[in-house]
Formats: C-alpha cells, structure tokens, sequence
C-alpha cells in the first residue's frame, strides 16, 4: 500500500472531515489506487517535454490602449440618484 489508514485518518483530521470507520476504509483504498496510478505515470518518459500551462497555445485577447477623452463630469453625474458638489451622495452606513 502507498497509503496507510492513519495517513488518510490524519488528512480527516487535519481537513476537519468526520469520517466514519467504513469510509475511512474505503478512502485509503481509492487514495492507495490513485497514488499507484500517479506512480505509473512517473514512469513515462518526459525527456524533451516543454512543461506547458495550456494543453493548445493562448494568446491574450487584449486591444491596445488608446487614449480617448472621458465622458465628463456632467455626463456622469447625469444619472447619479443624487449628487453634490460635483460627487455623488450615497446613504451613510454605520454599523
């Protein structure tokens, strides 16, 4: 076994998982497969493999910064419930 039952007990613990005694079982033996499986994939020749963060190749989507005049003062403010002195009001909030 690659796992043992207090291992997996001690994960329960540390992640504050109250497992009962059946799943504690069946646990160690899922988590025992899959760290066999992971084990047979250490195997595999990785030699000349560029470690990749994306299966396809990604190129951002972002458009270049231009500069462009803002909409103003007025125009903001037009919708804004409320306003004064050219800054939008907003109820106060004190807890």
């Amino acid at each position: 076994m690659k796992i043992t039952r207090e291992e997996v007990e001690h994960v329960a613990r540390l992640s504050r998982l109250a497992l009962e005694e059946t799943e504690i079982d069946a646990l160690t033996g899922q988590m025992d497969q899959l760290l066999g499986y992971v084990e047979k994939l250490n195997e595999l020749d990785t030699e000349g493999i560029v470690p990749t963060a994306h299966a396809v190749p990604m190129e951002n989507a972002f458009r270049a910064d231009e500069v462009k005049p803002s909409i103003g003062l007025e125009r903001a403010l037009q919708n804004a419930p409320q306003s004064e002195e050219s800054c939008f009001v907003v109820p106060k909030i004190i807890e």
